[in-house]
């Protein structure tokens, strides 16, 4: 087994580091959703903190990995080659997102759950749960990844390579509105809470 296949192997494992993390930032995110009290969405809250941080380190062994990888000689590919310049690119964009808008949202859901207090969430706690910066982005984020997988398996032209990650992105940003939509909309027909 030479060089390549050892970064290969870390390469797909940083990828599996962030898809799990991503899949269980989803559940958190579903199970937020659900919860009716501040004792209910604590949990899952302070466990989307905690998963947050395996992001850095599966983006930062995607792109140490991946540079490897491109800078050996002996490959079809090189930093200009289309398909590698969209990764650099969904990669840069993986942690704008996370860092400029999901972690930001994530510290004031953190927030409006302390200064909701015990029992019922109120109407700023189940709107931090539902908000965009955090469904959008858990969402589009899972969608340019496969994007981007699927530019890595095909090494397709600058075209097809943008399609697939921006077809990614909104795929994973519609359904987190629709998601985040009829929850909104559920709890507009719901009676409040008494006591």
């Amino acid at each position: 087994m030479n060089t390549y296949h050892y970064v290969l192997y870390v390469h797909l494992l940083a990828l599996f580091v962030g898809i799990g993390a991503g899949s269980v930032l989803l559940a958190c995110l579903l199970q937020l959703r659900a919860a009716r009290t501040v004792e209910q969405a604590g949990p899952w809250g302070m466990l989307a903190a905690k998963v947050g941080k395996f992001f850095p380190v599966a983006i930062l062994g995607l792109f140490g990995s991946g540079a490897y990888m491109t800078s050996e000689t002996s490959f079809p590919w090189s930093w200009s080659t289309p398909w590698v310049e969209v990764g650099i690119a969904a990669l840069v964009v993986l942690t704008v997102q996370g860092v400029a808008i999901a972690e930001r949202t994530g510290h004031k859901l953190g927030a409006a759950l302390q200064a909701n207090g015990p029992g019922p969430l109120g109407p700023e706690a189940r709107r931090m749960a539902l908000h965009p910066g955090l469904w959008v982005v858990e969402f589009s984020n899972l969608g340019i990844v496969l994007g981007v997988v699927w530019n890595m398996t095909q090494k397709p032209g600058l075209g097809e390579s943008i399609a697939a990650v921006l077809v990614g992105y909104a795929v994973g940003a519609g359904l987190a509105l629709l998601i985040t939509r009829s929850a909104q909309e559920e709890l507009g027909a719901a009676p409040e809470p008494t006591g």
